[in-house]
């Protein structure tokens, strides 16, 4: 099994250009590295410290610690760690996908999520394990199992997709992650109904009818609510004026944006940005009830 070390301090690694393609491998990017992943394989990044940055077909992402975040092959993700960042990740070819599809009817789908203390201390051992000189491909399979278990919620939902066969649930489902990633690597604009359509080449009544159904939510109002969230995030982090987090989060004049920040957030932009921490609104839950939040961070 080909080996791939840490990309560090600065280095700059890409495997578009490698002659036999990338195996399945380990590798690590820390401290202002950058990886360019290959078109020929499904990746797994875990944030273990820091924050690392993303940019994929589906858009911009910002990893924190204890978060993943999965690709398809075709996503091609760009990995750059932050100053402190250290972020590990699993490249998965067809053989190592097939092998997975056999282990306790188990798979691995594009998405975002959070990481326990302890599931992150283990994905870290295993993943020093899969590293051995002396492994082989069955040698992953612990690390392979304890990916698919960081997505176990995601299981019941396959199980919603339309489709006869587990195998075509689980290629509905994975081109709905898809779409829903990009909903959430797009979130500074407005995204059509039509892009998404392309992304998953689906039609866009077939895309927004199983969205909704799977979600529980339509792609539009969870691009507007990312949007808000984006906005709210842009209010506690940064100093930039009012226009300036509307015009970023998608929205054309500072009225509409006054509307529906007040209707999502129950207070005016202002007001949200002068309140104490502990009193603004959670961006994530705030008039969500009951909603799922699958894939997302």
């Amino acid at each position: 099994m080909r080996q791939v070390s840490w990309v560090d301090r600065g280095q700059s690694v890409s495997f578009e250009k490698a002659e036999d393609g990338p195996r399945p491998c380990c590798v690590g990017v820390a401290r202002l590295g950058s990886l360019q992943t290959s078109g020929t394989v499904f990746t797994v990044w875990l944030q273990l410290r820091g924050t690392t940055w993303v940019e994929s077909k589906e858009g911009k992402f910002r990893l924190r610690q204890r978060e993943w975040i999965a690709f398809e092959k075709e996503s091609r993700p760009l990995i750059q760690a932050g100053r402190d960042g250290i972020c590990i990740g699993v490249s998965l070819d067809a053989e190592a996908l097939r092998m997975l599809g056999t282990l306790a009817d188990c798979s691995v789908y594009t998405g975002r999520g959070r990481m326990s203390l302890g599931e992150a201390r283990m994905a870290l051992r295993l993943w020093r394990e899969a590293q051995n000189p002396a492994s082989n491909i069955h040698q992953l399979r612990p690390l392979l199992l304890h990916l698919a278990s960081l997505q176990r919620e995601l299981s019941g939902t396959v199980q919603r997709c339309p489709g006869r066969s587990r195998m075509r649930k689980r290629q509905v489902f994975g081109r709905m992650q898809r779409a829903r990633m990009y909903l959430e690597g797009n979130s500074h604009r407005v995204v059509r109904i039509g892009e998404l359509a392309e992304l998953t080449n689906f039609s866009s009544w077939y895309l927004s009818k199983t969205f909704q159904s799977l979600y529980e939510e339509s792609p539009q109002s969870l691009s507007a609510r990312l949007r808000l969230e984006r906005a709210a995030m842009l209010l506690r982090d940064t100093d930039m004026m009012i226009g300036e987090v509307a015009s970023a989060s998608g929205f054309d004049n500072c009225c509409s944006f006054a509307r529906a920040f007040r209707a999502r957030f129950g207070t005016s932009a202002t007001r949200y940005r002068d309140m104490p921490e502990m009193l603004k609104p959670d961006s994530a839950k705030f008039k969500s009830g009951s909603r799922k939040t699958i894939g997302a961070a």
